[in-house]
C-alpha cells in the first residue's frame, strides 16, 4: 500500500487524463503539528491534497500555491507545493466564529481563491483567482479550471481521522487527505470545446447557444461523482484499486508514482534575513521579557529565538559590503 504519493493515469476510451493522491504520515504531521479544530484541519487537508494535485504536475522545479483569504472562520488558508515533491501549509482561523455541525465551505466563507505557479525570480508568475462565494474548495477548483484553462475538470477532494490496528507513531487514530483530478482531454479541439460563460448582455428572447457536453465526459463525470469520501481516505484500498473500480469497463492505465512529503521551508538563515529587513527600532519592539527575539514558523510551528545582537552584526556587516 502506497501512501503519500500522487499516481498519474489516464482511460483512454474516454479521453480522460487525471491524478490521484493519497496522503497519510505527512498530512497528518502537518495538522497535528498545530492542533486545529476538526473542520479547520478538514479544509487545510483538502487544500493539501489539492496542492498536491496541482503542484505535481509541474514540469519544472518551482512552486504551486493554493491560498485563500476569506470572511469566514477560516479567514486564511496557504499551501505551498515545492516541485518535484514538498509540501507544507498553515490556515488562520477565529475560534469564536467556528460553529456546531458547520462544513468546510461554511468555514471558509466569502472571498478569493488564488492559485500561483512560480516559476523562479526570472520568470513571471502566473495566478487565477477564484471567488469563494460559499462553495467548497472542490467546486472552486473546477471554476478556476472551466474559466482559465477551459478544461471540463472534476475534482474530489476529502480529509478525515482514520482509525489504526497498528501506525508508526504509536497512535490509534491519524490524518489523512485524498484527492482526485480528471481532466477530458480530446486530441479533436471542436470536441473539448464549450461556452464558459453566459453572456449576460443578450436581448431579451435571444437565442443562447448552448453545447452539450461531449458523452465520454459525460460519463467519465458522471464515474467520478459516485466516489465517496471514505474511499480516497481509505488506507485499505489502494489508488490502483480506487481506479478500477472507477473505470476497469473502459480500461484504465497508470504511469509511475510521484512521491509527496511534509517538508517546510523555513531554517535559522531564512529567519536572520528576514529580521535584518526590519528597523532597529522595528526589531527593538520585537523583544521580549527576556531580551530575545522570538519567531515562530506558521507552517510547521518551530520556534526560531534570536540574540538581536546577532542581527545587528550580520546589518552591519550587509552595509559595510554595499558601500
Amino acid at each position: 500500500m502506497a501512501d503519500d504519493f500522487v499516481l498519474p493515469f489516464a482511460v483512454e476510451a474516454l479521453d480522460l487524463r487525471g491524478r490521484v493522491v493519497r496522503l497519510g504520515s505527512s498530512i497528518d504531521s502537518i495538522l497535528t503539528g498545530h492542533d486545529y479544530p476538526v473542520v479547520v484541519s478538514d479544509l487545510l487537508g483538502q487544500a493539501v491534497a489539492l496542492a498536491s494535485l496541482l503542484g505535481s504536475a509541474l514540469k519544472f522545479e518551482g512552486r504551486f500555491q493554493v491560498q485563500a483569504r476569506t470572511d469566514g472562520a477560516v479567514s486564511m488558508l496557504v499551501v505551498d507545493y515545492e516541485a518535484p515533491d514538498r509540501v507544507r501549509g498553515y490556515a488562520h482561523f477565529d475560534r469564536d466564529l467556528l460553529q456546531a455541525g458547520m462544513t468546510p465551505a461554511d468555514a471558509l466563507g466569502r472571498g478569493q481563491l488564488g492559485l500561483t505557479i512560480d516559476q523562479g525570480a526570472n520568470l513571471s508568475r502566473y495566478q487565477g483567482i477564484v471567488a469563494l462565494e460559499g462553495q467548497g474548495l472542490e467546486e472552486a477548483a473546477q471554476q478556476y479550471f472551466r474559466q482559465s484553462e477551459q478544461i471540463p475538470t472534476r475534482v474530489r477532494l476529502a480529509t478525515g481521522r482514520v482509525s489504526l490496528a497498528a501506525s508508526t507513531n504509536g497512535a490509534d487514530v491519524m490524518w489523512r487527505a485524498g484527492g482526485l483530478l480528471a481532466q477530458f482531454m480530446p486530441t479533436s479541439p471542436e470536441r473539448q470545446r464549450r461556452v464558459d460563460l453566459h453572456p449576460g448582455d443578450a436581448p431579451e428572447g435571444a437565442s443562447i447557444f448552448d453545447q452539450a457536453d461531449d458523452e465520454s465526459w459525460l460519463e467519465a463525470r458522471a464515474l467520478v461523482e459516485t466516489i465517496e469520501d471514505h474511499e480516497l481516505i481509505d488506507p485499505t484500498l489502494s489508488s490502483e484499486a480506487l481506479l478500477y473500480r472507477l473505470f476497469h469497463e473502459n480500461g484504465v492505465r497508470v504511469f509511475d508514482e510521484e512521491p509527496v512529503r511534509a517538508q517546510c521551508r523555513c531554517s535559522r538563515e531564512r529567519i536572520l534575513s528576514m529580521l535584518k529587513s526590519f528597523s532597529p527600532q522595528q526589531r527593538a519592539e520585537m523583544l521580549a521579557d527576556d531580551g530575545m527575539i522570538g519567531v515562530t514558523c506558521d507552517f510547521c510551528s518551530k520556534r526560531y529565538v534570536i540574540a538581536p545582537d546577532v542581527v545587528e552584526t550580520l546589518s552591519s556587516a550587509d552595509e559595510g559590503q554595499n558601500v
